[in-house]
């Protein structure tokens, strides 16, 4: 199993879903969690299934992806909640979590992913 854990936190309770399936596909030995929708399965996002999410990953360093804004603004509040270290990825939301779940799967140093990833980067 890598040693970096993957958090994935959309809008949208399907596309979550859907991004983790299809990240396990690639990359079953990574630790990849999800968080999706409002608290009623509608569209927005949950700070506690965000939090959820945090908690059930098996890895003590992760990378946080996520689609839109507030999804950002929330993560970064279940991140300064967590005791691990969870980087918040701003980078294409599928592509960038399914390099970085690729590449860890295939032992990929952490350098390595940021270096594949910074020509995702949406700043």
């Amino acid at each position: 199993m890598s040693d970096i854990g993957i958090i994935i936190s959309s809008h949208v309770s399907d596309l979550a879903h859907g991004v983790y399936r299809m990240l396990k596909e690639a990359a079953p030995e990574v630790s990849i969690t999800y968080a999706g929708g409002t608290d009623d399965d509608d569209i927005g996002s949950s700070f506690e299934k965000i939090q959820a999410a945090i908690e059930a990953n098996e890895s003590s360093h992760c990378l946080a992806f996520y689609d839109l804004g507030s999804a950002k603004m929330i993560m970064e509040m279940a991140i300064d909640m967590s005791d691990k270290k969870i980087e918040l990825m701003d980078v294409s939301f599928i592509e960038g979590a399914y390099t970085a779940a690729s590449l860890l799967s295939g032992g990929a140093t952490y350098n390595n992913v940021m270096e594949q990833l910074a020509p995702l980067n949406i700043k």
